[in-house]
C-alpha cells in the first residue's frame, strides 16, 4: 500500500469516527430520536469505523471496495433523506409514518447544516475518497 492509501483510510476511518460520534451525542446527550431513515444511515455508517481501523492496523487496501458498498448505500438513503427534508420530493413517499418524522427540523445551523446534511456529506467524501483510492490502485497496477 502506498502513502496515498494510507492517507485515505486515515481520512476515511476519522470521517466515519466523527460520525457515529455525532449521531450518538444528537441522539443520547441532546435526546434527539433518530428517525427510520437516520437509523438506515447508522446502519452503513457504523461498520465502517470498523472497516477503516482494520485496514489502518493491518495495512490492507481491500477496505476501500467494502468501505465503497456501504457508503454508496448511505449515500443513497441520505440523499432520498435530503430530498425529502428539502420537500423536493413530496411527504407522501416518506417511510417515517410513525414515531419521528424524517422531515422534522431538529436542528439547523447556519440556515442550512441539518443532521441528514451532516449525513450525506459524511459518506459523499467516504464515496469519493474509495472512489480515488481504488482509481489510484488500478493505475498503480499497469
Amino acid at each position: 500500500m502506498n502513502k496515498n492509501q494510507s492517507y485515505f483510510i486515515q481520512i476515511n476511518f476519522f470521517i466515519a469516527v466523527v460520525a457515529t460520534a455525532g449521531s450518538l451525542f444528537f441522539s443520547e446527550v441532546m435526546k434527539l430520536p433518530p428517525c427510520v431513515l437516520c437509523w438506515y444511515q447508522r446502519i452503513c455508517m457504523y461498520p465502517l469505523v470498523l472497516i477503516f481501523a482494520l485496514a489502518l492496523l493491518k495495512n490492507t487496501k481491500d477496505s476501500f471496495k467494502y468501505g465503497l458498498l456501504l457508503s454508496l448505500v448511505g449515500l443513497s438513503i441520505s440523499t432520498y433523506h435530503n430530498l425529502l427534508y428539502y420537500k423536493i420530493i413530496p411527504d407522501s413517499i416518506k417511510p417515517c409514518s410513525e414515531g419521528v418524522s424524517c422531515t422534522s427540523k431538529q436542528i439547523e445551523w447556519l440556515g442550512f447544516i441539518t443532521i441528514p446534511f451532516l449525513s450525506f456529506m459524511a459518506f459523499l467524501i467516504i464515496t469519493i475518497i474509495c472512489i480515488m483510492a481504488i482509481k489510484q490502485e488500478k493505475s498503480d497496477e499497469k
